[in-house]
């Protein structure tokens, strides 16, 4: 099959292992910095998120910036323009590579947000649309109306209008926000494992190359690899099952 020089451009690099981010949900220093000396290079990304930060503070993500690393950091911040704001240049200085932001907070905070991300080159704007722990019937309880699908369709339109970089959004979202976004957008997408993994209070979940075939540009995977006997193992088994899914996508 003959390949355009866009669509050979999409395909997967060698040895490129940042579309895979390592979810650090980890109580302690130690533990997370085991982790990435038995992952080494073959990790080059890692999520911090509310669990980890409150427990080492800002300097666990300075060391592991200083060591390289790509850092999500994963505030879910929803808070008043001019406070948010604050977070986002907080997460650029400390040298995180993106940061999330409810899109539910409204236009005037994702502007606000994206803004206070330009004097860090690398820094990227997420929106999180709606929490994977969510389905159909939860919504009703929180003052909306079914389905997910029209809740994250609107908040995405929403963050993509304010400028934000990318969206946190289910595997099974992904493949319409990719038809229906710019193709420039990063789908970051959580709940992700093998189909081997144990049950977890996430509901809407899938794995690494059914992720990448709906359309998703990076996968969030916590305790498939944290957790994993040989961690490493997983990781690559991860990886490789997230590139054979772009490739598919690519040339279908």
């Amino acid at each position: 099959m003959h390949l355009t020089k866009e669509a050979r451009a999409q395909l997967p690099q060698p040895h490129m292992n940042t579309s895979v981010i390592v979810a650090l949900d980890l109580d302690s220093r130690e533990e997370v910095l085991h982790l990435v000396q038995t992952l080494g290079q073959e990790a080059m990304a890692y999520k911090v998120g509310l669990q980890l930060l409150t427990a080492e503070g800002p300097s666990l993500v300075r060391e592991l910036v200083a060591q390289g690393k790509q850092v999500f950091l994963d505030l879910k911040l929803h808070e008043i323009p001019s406070s948010v704001a604050a977070g986002v240049s907080a997460a650029g200085r400390l040298g995180a590579t993106m940061v999330t932001v409810h899109a539910s907070a409204g236009s005037a905070v994702l502007r606000a947000a994206v803004e206070a991300a330009k004097p860090f080159g690398a820094l990227k704007v997420l929106a999180l649309t709606v929490i994977t722990s969510l389905g159909d019937e939860d919504l009703p309880e929180i003052g909306l109306a079914p389905s997910v699908k029209e809740q994250v369709m609107r908040l995405a339109h929403l963050a993509a209008n304010a400028g934000c970089h990318g969206l946190v959004a289910s595997a099974q979202e992904a493949a319409y926000l990719r038809d229906a976004l710019p193709a420039e957008l990063l789908i970051v997408t959580p709940g992700i494992q093998f189909q081997d993994s144990g049950r977890t209070e996430q509901t809407r979940v899938a794995t690494p190359d059914m992720a990448a075939r709906l359309g998703a540009s990076h996968v969030v995977m916590g305790r498939a690899i944290v957790k994993a006997s040989n961690p490493g193992l997983a990781l690559s088994r991860a990886a490789m099952a997230f590139e054979a899914g772009r490739r598919e996508r690519v040339l279908a």
